[in-house]
C-alpha cells in the first residue's frame, strides 16, 4: 500500500479522486435538501441532517483505525479535550454555517465560496507563523482568489446578489475552517492524524444531534430510500476523502499535495451545473472558477527544493 501513496501517477490519480469527491458534495447535499423536504429556513433540520452525516462519518474513520491501528484511538484526557474544543469550532460551528448558508445559494455558487477557507488559512497563518508569512505571490493568490468569490456572487441571474445567512454563513464557514486549520495544527499535536479527524466529527457531530433534535419538528426532514442513499454517500465521501488524503500527507510533501485542492470548487461547480436542475455555468461563473483555482495553485505551488527545506525544517 505504501507504494501506492508514493508513485507518482497514483498520488496524482489519488489527489485528484478525494477533490472530487470533496466537490460532489455540493450537489450531492442540495439534491438532499430537496429530497427530504426540508425546509430551506428551517435551521434546526439542517443541524440535525448534518449531525447524522458527521456521526456517521466520524465512527467510519474510528473504526478503520481500530482495525489497522488499535492503539492510536486512545487519547488523553487533554488530548480528549482538545478534540471537543475541535469538535464544537470544526464540526458543529462550520457545519451550521455551511449547511444553512448551501441552502439559500446555488451548488455552483457554494463550491466557489466554500473554498474561501483556503485564503483565511493564509491570511491568519501569517499572524501565527514567522516562517510563513505574506509575500508577493500569496498575495496574487489572494487577491485572484477573492476576486473570483466576488465574481461568484454575480451568480445564475448576472446581478449582485449578497443573503447574510446564504453568501454571508458560506463566508463565516471558511472563516471558522482556517480557524480550525490553525487551531488543530497547535492544539492536535502528538495525536494521529485519523484519531484526530474521526473524535472531532464524532463529537461534533454529537453536539449538534444534542441541539437538534429536541427542538425538530415533526416533518421537518421525510427520510426516503433515495435520501438515506444520498446521506450515506456524503458520510463516506468524508471519510473516504479524508482517509485517503492523510495517507497521502504522510508519504508526500504537503505543498505538492495541496496544490490539486483547486478541483475542489471546479468540480463542485460542475457537477452541480450537471446534477441540479436549473442551475448551469455562465460567463461570470466561469470567471470565477478560473480565478479561485488559479489562486489556490499560485498559493501552494511550491519548487520542490523549496518544499523540502520547509517540510525538513518542520518535522
Amino acid at each position: 500500500m505504501r507504494g501506492i501513496f508514493e508513485r507518482k501517477s497514483s498520488v496524482i490519480l489519488i489527489a485528484i479522486f478525494c477533490s472530487v469527491l470533496w466537490g460532489s458534495a455540493f450537489p450531492v447535499l442540495k439534491i438532499s435538501y430537496e429530497e427530504l423536504q426540508m425546509d430551506p429556513d428551517d435551521v434546526i433540520a439542517k443541524i440535525v441532517f448534518a449531525g447524522i452525516r458527521f456521526l456517521i462519518a466520524g465512527v467510519i474513520v474510528l473504526g478503520f483505525l481500530l482495525v489497522s491501528r488499535p492503539k492510536r484511538i486512545l487519547v488523553t484526557r487533554r488530548q480528549f479535550l482538545v478534540l471537543i474544543i475541535l469538535g464544537v469550532v470544526q464540526t458543529a460551528l462550520q457545519y451550521f454555517f455551511f449547511y444553512n448558508g448551501l441552502a439559500k445559494v446555488s451548488g455552483v455558487q457554494g463550491a466557489i465560496l466554500a473554498s474561501s477557507g483556503t485564503f483565511f488559512t493564509v491570511i491568519l497563518a501569517h499572524y501565527f507563523y514567522k516562517n510563513d508569512r505574506m509575500n508577493w505571490k500569496k498575495t496574487i493568490g489572494l487577491i485572484a482568489g477573492f476576486t473570483g468569490i466576488a465574481i461568484a456572487n454575480w451568480g445564475q441571474e448576472l446581478q449582485l446578489s449578497f443573503q447574510w445567512d446564504g453568501e454571508g454563513y458560506m463566508i463565516l464557514s471558511g472563516v471558522t475552517s482556517a480557524i480550525a486549520t490553525i487551531m488543530a495544527k497547535e492544539l492536535a499535536t502528538g495525536i494521529h492524524p485519523f484519531a484526530v479527524t474521526g473524535w472531532q466529527l464524532s463529537l461534533g457531530a454529537i453536539i449538534l444531534l444534542l441541539i437538534g433534535i429536541p427542538q425538530i419538528g415533526e416533518g421537518a426532514i421525510t427520510f426516503t430510500p433515495f435520501g438515506w442513499g444520498l446521506l450515506l454517500y456524503s458520510a463516506l465521501l468524508s471519510s473516504i476523502a479524508f482517509g485517503l488524503w492523510y495517507s497521502l500527507l504522510k508519504f508526500n510533501y504537503a505543498g505538492e499535495i495541496s496544490i490539486y485542492k483547486f478541483i475542489v470548487p471546479v468540480s463542485g461547480t460542475v457537477l452541480s451545473s450537471i446534477f441540479i436542475p436549473g442551475e448551469q455555468l455562465n460567463l461570470f461563473i466561469m470567471l470565477s472558477i478560473a480565478m479561485v483555482a488559479s489562486g489556490i495553485i499560485v498559493i501552494n505551488y511550491k519548487n520542490k527544493q523549496t518544499q523540502k527545506r520547509k517540510d525538513i525544517s518542520t518535522s
